[in-house]
């Protein structure tokens, strides 16, 4: 399986719907860091989650450990990882605006997305980003999300979907954020609640 990347990466990028165009703040990302690698699929279109999760499935298998770092559908993919025999090769997953599926089916119509919101508790460090007034998810039901994963969740105020549409280019304060998930990893304890975080990356934690 190794044979199949070039490279061990150490961070898998996983776009969601329609995957992430060129000015993706995902795509940036990729290209800042050499060592993450962007886990591609067949159709970005119409998801068949059964291949997505082979794929990923195989990635991960193929590392030593990674992070995750996922956007929207995205995110709902690193979940169902929770029951996952290669879930014990997640290091920490950052969660980027977390789709709603009754949300998303509403904004796509013609998108068929056949599968449950996963809802069982991550076996690994984990952290939500997201934005008050995101389309796909209203705040108040990702709360309940992040409750059941077990994931810190830190809101960024006015942010949309986190996507090229609300704004979002290279989004390097998100660095900060993905460098704290990082610290978790390493035994840093955990800080539960909801958080706030400013342009400048200060957090004012919320209880749940």
């Amino acid at each position: 399986m190794r044979a199949l990347f070039k490279s061990l990466p150490d961070t898998l990028i996983l776009p969601g719907l329609n995957g992430s165009g060129e000015n993706h703040w995902q795509q940036h990302w990729a290209r800042d860091h050499p060592s993450s690698m962007v886990v591609e699929q067949e159709n970005w279109v119409q998801p068949d989650f059964d291949v997505w999760r082979v794929r990923l499935a195989a990635a991960i298998s193929a590392s030593d450990g990674v992070w995750l770092v996922a956007h929207s559908l995205g995110c709902l993919l690193a979940a169902q990882l929770a029951t996952s025999a290669v879930a014990h090769k997640v290091r920490g997953a950052l969660l980027v605006a977390p789709c709603d599926l009754e949300a998303t089916a509403r904004l796509h119509p013609g998108v068929v997305l056949p599968l449950a919101m996963p809802l069982r508790r991550l076996p690994f460090p984990s952290i939500i980003v997201a934005g008050l007034n995101d389309p796909y998810m209203p705040f108040d039901t990702l709360r309940h999300v992040a409750a059941d994963w077990g994931s810190d969740l830190v809101e960024i105020g006015a942010a949309g979907h986190i996507n090229v549409a609300s704004g979002f280019g290279r989004w390097t304060n998100g660095y900060e954020i993905f460098e704290r998930l990082k610290r978790m990893d390493a035994g840093q304890p955990r800080r539960s609640g909801t958080e706030s975080a400013s342009q400048e990356g200060c957090y004012t934690v919320w209880p749940y």
